[in-house]
């Protein structure tokens, strides 16, 4: 079948296939994919003019990991002289900062970190709680199995003493992409690509509501790609418990991994196809943070319907040498410019703010 035909019938309201959705990211247009994309994000909002972002904070409250991923910059070993673990102090006085800028959640992401163990993250997240009204959306998936592991319990008890300490929902960290050929090549001593899944299976069962990432721009394949955006999709038939999906580029600096960056033509590319093809995810999210300000506006015309975070604090890029943070004023400004309305959110995409 060709372009033409699979994208009329999507728009029709068929599902697309893991081979149309290959075809259409090897030799699909651009231009037709996203008017697709866009249309299709029109269908699903009622009120299809406004786009969303967050306040929110990424508290990396540890750089020691165990994973040491060939991707990854930031990590440390722990008896390195830039190793480090923020106190409890540390953290709160992070999070009133972020309450300050009218921030409302905090992501708190770390390293796989070998004695901070189930009662941690149990006391901390408590005393958060205790403290602050803000949202933890915190720990991805490979964390949460590590933390699981060390504690010698399963990771439904993990999930559920997690849960009654105060996390709120988990973020997609640690997906990178669903392959396993490809995770013992970047991230042998992660989670596979199972286990991930596993991990975000129980949680949504327990109640717990995430999101799901990819990280596109490293060894992989179209079709890894695409294998990837299937097994999240198949997992969201069974739990419906994914917010959003959110395509990241890879960054290439300093990293063991090294490579050259993903286009930004590529990248447009596969977020439309990932809003083409995700008809169980309401929430495309653009990055703006790995392609930089102006595709994060084009994003906006290839079915992106959010912008995420203003980015507070991010020190994971930045250890690649990619730097990029904004205001609230500045965010309002980037999507007012694309003849959308700006509004500011919460974490369960429920709109907060509207600005004129």
């Amino acid at each position: 079948m060709d372009q033409h035909s699979i994208l009329t019938e999507v728009l029709e309201g068929r599902r697309l296939s893991e081979e149309e959705a290959v075809l259409l990211l090897r030799e699909g247009d651009i231009l037709a994919l996203g008017f697709t994309a866009n249309a299709i994000r029109e269908n699903i909002f009622e009120d299809h003019n406004t786009i969303t972002f967050i306040i929110d904070r990424n508290i990396n409250y540890t750089n020691i990991c165990m994973s040491k991923c060939r991707f990854c910059a930031f990590y440390r070993d722990k008896s390195d002289p830039e190793a480090y673990l923020l106190s409890k102090d540390e953290i709160f006085k992070k999070i009133e900062e972020t309450l300050e800028l009218e921030g409302t959640q905090i992501m708190m992401q770390g390293g796989l970190h070998p004695d901070l163990k189930i009662g941690y993250f149990e006391d901390l997240f408590r005393s958060i709680k205790q403290r602050y009204p803000i949202t933890i959306h915190s720990l991805g998936a490979p964390e949460v199995a590590y933390i699981a592991d060390i504690s010698d319990i399963s990771v439904d008890e993990a999930l559920k003493r997690l849960k009654d300490a105060g996390l709120d929902s988990l973020p997609g960290a640690g997906a990178e992409i669903l392959v396993d050929h490809y995770r013992k090549n970047v991230s042998p001593n992660k989670v596979s690509a199972r286990r991930w899944l596993e991990v975000m299976e129980r949680a949504h069962t327990l109640g717990i509501e995430s999101t799901a990432t990819m990280m596109m721009g490293g060894p992989e394949t179209v079709e890894d790609r695409i294998e990837h955006m299937s097994k999240i999709r198949k997992l969201q038939d069974k739990t419906g418990g994914f917010r959003a999906f959110i395509p990241w580029t890879y960054q290439p600096g300093h990293t063991e991994l090294g490579g050259k960056s993903v286009s930004s033509r590529e990248y447009l590319k596969t977020l439309a196809v990932a809003r083409i093809f995700f008809d169980n995810i309401k929430h495309i999210q653009g990055s703006w943070p790995s392609q930089g300000n102006e595709i994060g506006q084009l994003s906006l015309a290839f079915g992106a319907d959010d912008l995420g975070s203003i980015m507070i604090e991010e020190n994971v890029m930045r250890a690649t040498g990619i730097t990029y943070a904004m205001s609230k004023k500045e965010m309002v400004r980037l999507i007012m410019a694309t003849g959308k309305q700006a509004a500011r959110r919460n974490t369960v995409y429920e709109v907060i703010e509207r600005f004129e």
